[in-house]
Formats: C-alpha cells, structure tokens, sequence
C-alpha cells in the first residue's frame, strides 16, 4: 500500500478556472505517458527533465493500439485518440517533490466532471485513489518533513484569521520542529553522559555534574512552561474564540449580532423574547476569530420554548472562553440583570452598555454600586464597560481594540515566538515538562544518577512525540486521516 502510486483531485470540487489531480508514485510517469500527448502528437512523457512544465492534451487511447515508436515517441494508432481535456502538466522527480517521489500534477480545465473525469483516467491506467492526507503521509514518512511540519499543512489549509495562518506557516517552515529537536539534543546528551559516566567511572567523572543538571533542567523547564503557555493563546488562534452574546429580552443583542456579521441574520423586533433559541456565526474582526452565539434573553418567564431558550443561553455561557453581556441603559436593572451578573461573575465577560442614544437611567457607577449593596463586593475589577449604540455603530471599534487586549495582551506577532496551536503537542508537551519535574526533585533529593537518566529519558520521548520520532503507526494513520482527500 505505502509503494502504490496513488491520485486525487488536489482543488476543491467546484466549478472553477483551474483543476488540480495529482499523482505521486514510482509508475507516476509510466501512467502519464499512456494518457498525455504532446501538441506535436508526441507520448513522451518519460524524457522530460524534472520541474518543468508541458503543454498537451490528456487523452482516451482506449480505442488505438497501445504500441507506439520508442525512437520519436510517436504513436502507431490505428485508431484516433479521444482528448479529454487541453492540459499543462507539470513533472517533479524524486526526491525533489513534496512526496519524496515522483510526482505528476496534470492542471486541466477546472469544471467538476472535467476533473473527475481526468482522475478517472489515471486510475484506469494504474493509479490508486489516494487516502485523505496520503501524500502528507507519504512526505512524513519518506523523511520529507517531521509530523509537527505536516499537521501544520492542515492548519494552513483551515486557518480562520490571518494570525493563525502566519503561526501555521512559522510551523510548516519549522518552528516547533527546531526548538523540540533542541531540546531533545539537550536531552540526549545528558542521557549519554550520564550513561557512559555509569559505564566508565574510571575515566569519566560526575564530579560537580549535579549542579551542571540543575542548571541544564532550569533552562529546559523554562523552555518548555513558555510553550505550554503559548497553548493558550494558540488554541484561540487556531479554533477562534467562543464568544455568547447574553442580557435580558430587548437589550439588544441580536442587532448586536448583525452588526458584526454584516447583515440581518437575526430576526429584531420591539417585541421582548424574540430569540427563543441559539444564532451562530462566525465573525472577524481585524483578523481575529469570533464564534459567536446569539442566545434567547434571560429572564423569568411561564412559556415553555422561551423557558428552553433560557436554559440554552445558561448553558454556552458556561462554556465560553467570552461572555459579551448587553445591558439596556434606558431601563433601571432588575433581578435578571442580578442574576446574569452572579452567573458569569467568574468568567471573561465584556459589559456593553447598549441604547447610549436614549435616556440614561444606568451607567457604570451605577451598576458598579446596585452590585456592591447586593452582595458586598464588586465582581468588576477587571471588567471593561463599553458604552454602545448599536444603532448609531457606536462602540463597536473599542469591543474590537478590547478583546484583543483581553486575549492576546496588545498587538498580535509571532516575530520567533513559537506558539503551540495542536493539542496532541500539548499533551506531549505537558507530559515531558512533567518528566522534568521530576528530575528537578531527584536532584533535590541527592537521588542516584540512574533516577535522573530515566526521566530524562522520559521527557525525551515524550517530545519525541511532537515530531513523529516516537510515534505508532495507528496514530499516524489517525492524524492523516483527518486531512482532506488531494492533500
């Protein structure tokens, strides 16, 4: 299976200008020469020079015989070859490709049954259809590049702001793969000397190594606590941020919600419950990512669908990274605005206060003191307050400048800052930091040198497993297969 050339449409399955198959293997251009004829009406595909780029025409030969001149290349058909499409073709030798292979991309015209049909014909002189992700998979394990480098092919594909893209190719260019190897090397070397001290007292001394160690695991354990937590900042730049817009009926929210989407995705009326149930959208804003969610208003009521819509918006407030809680500036507060206040007092949460443009009857200060007289603390010291009115667009600039303050302490930019995005290189992450923690105490504790090989040898192959050093095969086959089919 791993030696099959195999092929797959490498654009998206749409009507478009251009079309991509693509065909990696050892018979790549064994397949191509039966199917590609050159203007001239040559099959001689076989003596192109690597990364170049031929204009021709894919062909039916289903009805000629299959002989031709091996001299000139010229076909000895009886009969006359259907054409299938007018192509530029373009041939990457191994090992010079993105498989390590021989690598074929045939870019023909890009209507969907043009394209199916070319991968049909393909397949139907040798070619496999390739798994999801099977080319990847063929560059990780051909030695192309490492598995940090590969899931980083993925997320390049599905990053949703531009931040996460710039992050996603620091890594496909290596960015976690350099420090990982770093300090996986550090670590070796520590093993080896360790071990060969063992081996060899005689001409190998671990005199003063101890406080050598503690520093070497100082330094590791500091390495590795920055990108833990990078992992943070990075999940939210990779999945956006979880963002449940709550208030009572009628503050607002769902005109809240159109006005960063753009358009009239929720129903608003002057009729209090509107909502009834869940909107989502994703919204950018200057690059970042917002899922967010447009929940029903909070507030007691005696009708069974609000009553469940309430629930609802209860439920993915508890569950979000923000929590934007509209208030109504033209109404005194009430019980509902005490309880939304209690519910997400322990959460991250934006105060907008909405209908600026009408009367006033609740500010700040004023929420700020109700709060305190309830229940003797003010839940607001790190609360910011927007004053908006989504009717006049006023506002909406400093929720923007707010969230990113928030979530990503000032500006964005990854300059060499490595940011871990994957959760998989989390946990391995996590999991060697704890192997160092280890080795910490053993040195605390005067333990034998032996105690700290172990855990050093640990954290090595945790690390290990960033990378794909120290990886199975199932797990291998389970990363790849949730890539998408031509990649």
């Amino acid at each position: 299976m791993e030696n099959d050339t195999i092929a797959a449409i490498a654009t998206g399955l749409t009507n478009s200008g251009i079309g991509i198959v693509r065909i990696s293997g050892e018979d790549a251009i064994k397949i191509v020469d039966k199917i590609y004829q050159s203007k001239s009406g040559e099959y001689c595909f076989h003596k192109y020079k690597s990364h170049t780029i031929h204009y021709g025409y894919i062909v039916d030969r289903d009805n000629i015989d299959d002989a031709f001149d091996g001299e000139e290349g010229k076909s000895r058909a009886n009969g006359k070859n259907r054409i299938i499409d007018e192509v530029m073709v373009s041939l990457m030798k191994a090992p010079n490709s993105y498989t390590a292979e021989d690598t074929v991309e045939i870019n023909c015209h890009g209507g969907i049954l043009m394209v199916k049909k070319i991968l049909e014909t393909v397949i139907k002189n040798g070619a496999r259809l390739a798994d999801p992700g099977e080319f990847t998979k063929k560059a990780f394990l051909n030695g192309r590049i490492d598995l940090s480098k590969a899931e980083a092919v993925m997320d390049v594909i599905s990053s949703k702001n531009k931040f996460a893209l710039e992050n996603s190719i620091a890594q496909l260019n290596g960015s976690v793969f350099k420090i990982i190897k770093k300090l996986r090397n550090d670590l070796i070397y520590e093993i080896a000397f360790i071990e060969s001290a063992l081996d060899d007292p005689e001409h190998i001394s671990l005199e003063g190594y101890h406080e050598k160690l503690e520093k070497k695991t100082k330094d590791i354990l500091s390495c590795l606590k920055k990108l833990l937590d990078s992992a943070e900042n990075g999940k939210i730049l990779k999945e956006g941020i979880r963002t449940v817009i709550i208030g009572k009926p009628n503050a607002g929210k769902s005109s809240f919600l159109n006005r960063l989407v753009g358009e009239e995705k929720a129903i608003v009326t002057d009729i209090a419950g509107t909502t009834r149930d869940v909107l989502q959208e994703n919204v950018y804003l200057n690059g970042i990512h917002l899922n967010i969610i447009d929940t029903a208003g909070i507030r007691y009521t005696e009708d069974t669908v609000e009553k469940i819509g309430v629930e609802k918006a209860r439920k993915y407030a508890r569950e979000a990274d923000l929590i934007v809680y509209i208030v109504d500036v033209s109404v005194p507060l009430d019980e509902s605005d005490y309880d939304i206040i209690q519910m997400i007092s322990d959460r991250n949460f934006i105060i907008l206060l909405n209908k600026t443009d009408l009367d006033i009857l609740v500010n700040e200060d004023i929420i700020r003191h109700e709060v305190k007289n309830k229940y003797g603390k003010d839940f607001f010291d790190k609360i910011h307050f927007i004053e908006t009115s989504i009717k006049e667009n006023k506002g909406i600039d400093e929720f923007e400048d707010v969230i990113r303050k928030m979530f990503f302490k000032g500006d964005i930019s990854f300059n060499d800052e490595v940011i871990i995005t994957n959760l998989r290189h989390k946990e391995a992450i996590l999991d060697a930091y704890e192997s160092m923690l280890q080795v910490r105490k053993s040195l605390e504790d005067k333990m034998p040198e032996d105690f700290y090989s172990i855990d050093l040898m640990s954290s090595y192959a945790s690390l290990g497993r960033v990378i794909g050093e120290e990886v199975g095969e199932d797990l291998v086959n389970e990363i790849f297969s949730k890539f998408c089919m031509g990649k």
